[in-house]
């Protein structure tokens, strides 16, 4: 990445990932804000960006009426933008989403489509997903995986010719 050997600055080059996993990691008791703060410590956000870096992933999201609402009080498709939060948080310059959109409704699939080509534009966003729909509309190049092997990858529009 960059030109540099990932495993001399290994610690360096974890606080550029995010990653948010298929199945949502969260703490029941702990807050959307709580979330954020924690993992915001984790990946070493410095003090005083802290509340801004949070602020501005909340508003990213569309999580502002929920920052202080209990992880096991938010709907399927609130636990993931607050998923796809944590691996935004702190500028994170590669993520990787793991069927962001599952669990979600159509209308909010679409706006969280919205909202990752918005946040996505500074940074490589590496996604699964069962939806061609969604791989087209975020995707630059896609690849098609089958029963664990690379089939055809290429730009959205390559793969409407080809197939």
């Amino acid at each position: 990445y960059n030109n540099e050997d990932i495993f001399e600055n290994m610690d360096e080059f974890r606080k550029k990932i995010g990653i948010c996993p298929q199945h949502d990691v969260l703490f029941e008791n702990l807050t959307v804000r709580e979330h954020l703060e924690m993992f915001a410590i984790f990946k070493s956000v410095p003090d005083d960006r802290r509340k801004d870096e949070i602020d501005k992933v909340i508003q990213e999201l569309e999580l502002t009426e929920k920052e202080n609402v209990q992880s096991s009080k938010l709907s399927g498709g609130q636990k993931r933008k607050l998923s796809i939060a944590i691996a935004l948080l702190g500028g994170s310059e590669i993520v990787f989403l793991d069927e962001p959109s599952s669990c979600m409704d159509i209308t909010a699939r679409r706006r969280l489509w919205d909202i990752l080509k918005r946040c996505g534009s500074n940074r490589i966003i590496i996604l699964t997903t069962h939806y061609m729909e969604e791989a087209g509309i975020l995707g630059k190049r896609i690849g098609i995986v089958s029963n664990g092997k690379l089939k055809c990858s290429g730009t959205p529009l390559f793969l409407i010719n080809k197939f």
